[in-house]
């Protein structure tokens, strides 16, 4: 048994000005690009492949929401035939997690070479550039499923906040909620440490400041920079102390119900807040993010009310509904899946770092409560 804590950083992360100049490096060389149709036809891609000169580059394209083994498997197939010297995933938490699930088994037909692997992102939500999670869907079963492991993670991270000046309203909402997500269930996390801590609260502290603002202004490039590097610190944070049940629920709802994954995880945050800090211990390390995030925290139990109001306030400010129901779900359906979904919840990876350890009673019971 590991009776010791770690903690490193496996990806050097690039920011600041000409960042994309990074890819220089790879000059002359054989470059697949992992990314999806929009972002190979609106003028990303473009702009990535003007700063790899002299390459030949192969795109695979056909990345999508929560991406099945079925992409998986072909882009595998190409990407294995082409040999590529470097992989670059470019896109939201779809394109990388497709990114990554292919390159691990290309990576597992070609033994002894190193394939160095670049994260371009250009949502504000995952923290997929940093992390060794991916979450690849089944949908012929109905499921999806995180993948875990440090051979997951990018080698580098470009956060270019250009990518994400035209991200829409409802977009910008949804992953910075997710990022909000991220790095609360990080804090209180069972394998939260002071190097872990430091990374989340940094990121909450920009995401409750800044998210407000680049939802109501696209064009805040301030505004737009602090959402991406919040992101990636809360990426940093949860791929090291680990998730909880607000990732569990929303996995197993969205595998179900295909319901939008930040946005499921912004109406559950309120739920499994209240819940989780029925362990005093977590109450107050909920406690301790109300207050640097500067919320009014006279008491414990005073802070996680106030952590609790100021993200449904966030929830309202977003149209984000609290509930199942107003997500659009089939209540009937709901009902008759739900001790299924929260089997799944309960066998769900990120359930292992929460802070209180569910049974799959205490499952059904959050469900029904977000039911609506």
């Amino acid at each position: 048994m590991k009776t010791y804590n770690s903690f490193h950083i496996r990806t050097e992360v690039v920011f600041g000005p000409s960042l994309l100049e990074r890819l220089h490096a790879y000059r002359g060389q054989k470059v697949a690009i992992v990314t999806d149709a929009f972002m190979a036809k609106s003028g990303p891609l473009d702009r990535v492949k003007s700063f790899l000169p002299e390459c030949e580059i192969l795109v695979f394209d056909e990345a999508i929401p929560e991406p099945p083994v079925e992409t998986v498997s072909k882009g595998a197939s190409l990407l294995r035939d082409f040999c590529p010297d470097v992989v670059i995933a470019l896109g939201g938490g779809s394109p990388i997690d497709a990114a990554k699930a292919i390159l691990a088994v290309v990576r597992e037909s070609i033994m002894g070479r190193k394939i160095p692997f670049v994260a371009i992102p250009t949502t504000s939500g995952t923290g997929s550039e940093v992390t060794s999670f991916a979450v690849i869907s089944d949908p012929a079963n109905g499921r999806k499923f995180p993948l875990i492991s440090d051979e997951l993670v990018p080698d580098v991270a470009l956060l270019d906040p250009e990518f994400v000046r035209t991200a829409p309203p409802k977009i910008t909402a949804d992953t910075g909620m997710d990022v909000i997500t991220h790095a609360i269930e990080a804090v209180v996390a069972k394998g939260a440490t002071h190097f872990t801590d430091a990374f989340a609260e940094k990121s909450l502290e920009l995401a409750f400041e800044y998210l407000p603002r680049a939802y109501e202004t696209g064009d805040d490039m301030e505004a737009r920079d602090a959402m991406h590097q919040s992101s990636c610190l809360a990426g940093l944070a949860f791929t090291s102390a680990g998730l909880g049940i607000n990732h569990s629920l929303a996995h197993a709802l969205g595998g179900r119900l295909h319901l939008v994954h930040g946005r499921i995880n912004a109406a559950l945050m309120p739920i499994v807040i209240a819940w989780n800090a029925e362990d005093p211990e977590t109450a107050g390390r909920y406690a301790r993010i109300a207050r640097r995030v500067g919320l009014d925290v006279p008491s414990t139990r005073a802070g996680v009310r106030s952590l609790i109001r100021a993200i449904e306030a966030l929830n309202h400010r977003f149209a984000i509904p609290s509930t199942l129901s107003g997500l659009g779900v089939d209540m009937a359906e709901f009902g008759r899946i739900r001790s299924e979904i929260a089997a799944a919840a309960l066998a769900d990876a990120c359930t292992a770092g929460n802070p209180r350890k569910p049974s799959q009673s205490e499952l059904e019971s959050l469900l029904a409560r977000i039911g609506g």
